[in-house]
């Protein structure tokens, strides 16, 4: 992996660096790499590989309607209380 020095950094920015990772609990180089994937778009490429992984894992299924689930549902419920 490739390192960088950053020189010359403003004091604002270093701060505000350090309460967002303190928020989130990462450390600030952490928080530093994360922010620098998500301003380089790396962090999407991440997101877009997965998510086209997961369609491909759906590829061909089917989707019952929530309508159709609810009223199976409530159907399988009037007969269980006629009973």
């Amino acid at each position: 992996m490739a390192q960088i020095t950053i020189r010359k950094l403003d004091d604002a920015v270093m701060q505000a660096l350090r309460k967002r990772a303190a928020a989130s609990g990462r450390a600030v180089e952490d928080e530093a790499r994360r922010a620098l994937a998500i301003a380089t778009g790396v962090d999407r490429e991440a997101a877009r590989e997965r998510l086209d992984a997961a369609r491909a894992l759906l590829k061909g299924r089917t989707d019952t309607p929530a309508e159709d689930l609810v009223r199976q549902m409530r159907e399988a419920r009037t007969r269980e209380l006629s009973e």
